[in-house]
């Protein structure tokens, strides 16, 4: 009987992480992308369903939402988009004390973002439970707020991890990528939101 033959290698000096298609977080990160993206676009058709049966919209006697609080909440958001490229550049050429400043940079601006994006509930004018336009918008709302908050918990425990001496294992670096990659769908996803709440109520009326 003919034993089957068998190769072995040394794998040892293979590298542990890798950026972008060749890492497995990257592929869920884009799974959360299309379950994330889905969500918000059955909220959109939603809210296109609804104002389609009104004969003004936001439905009398309501006033479309004010627009200052969501507003500086845009512009900051689309602000910290800088800092957030140069860590993701700064992770991808593995340079820690750059990736460290700036995704310091981008918590800090998150949390200054958590003012704004309180007062946004009480702009819109509207209750989620006086009608079906409230809960619409407010679901737009709340689906983007838990999307932003979770990403800056997220930022939050990666900079803390960057500062531990598990901060230049080659994986921290993937995940400052990875992370940078999801807050731009984070802010991406927003803006078509933000015009459903604060601009197409004015435009259509």
């Amino acid at each position: 009987m003919t034993l089957p033959v068998r190769f072995a290698g040394d794998l040892a000096e293979l590298p542990t992480s890798a950026f972008g298609h060749r890492s497995l977080t990257w592929w869920g990160i884009v799974a959360f992308f299309l379950i994330e993206g889905t969500t918000f676009a059955l909220a959109i058709g939603t809210y296109f369903y609804l104002m389609g049966g009104e004969q003004t919209w936001p439905p009398a006697p309501f006033s479309p939402p004010n627009p200052i609080a969501g507003t500086i909440f845009t512009v900051l958001l689309l602000l910290s988009e800088i800092p957030n490229t140069l860590a993701k550049r700064a992770a991808e050429r593995k340079d820690l004390r750059a990736l460290r400043k700036y995704l310091l940079i981008v918590c800090a601006m998150c949390a200054v973002m958590v003012i704004p994006r309180a007062f946004e509930f009480a702009s819109l004018n509207v209750s989620w439970k006086d009608n079906a336009y409230g809960s619409v918008i407010w679901t737009l709302l709340f689906l983007h707020v838990t999307n932003f908050l979770t990403d800056f918990a997220d930022s939050l425990v990666l900079a803390g991890l960057l500062f531990t001496k598990h901060s230049v294992e080659s994986r921290r670096f993937v995940d400052a990528a990875e992370n940078a990659m999801y807050w731009r769908f984070v802010w991406l996803c927003w803006l078509p939101i933000y015009v459903l709440i604060y601009w197409l109520p004015r435009w259509v009326s």
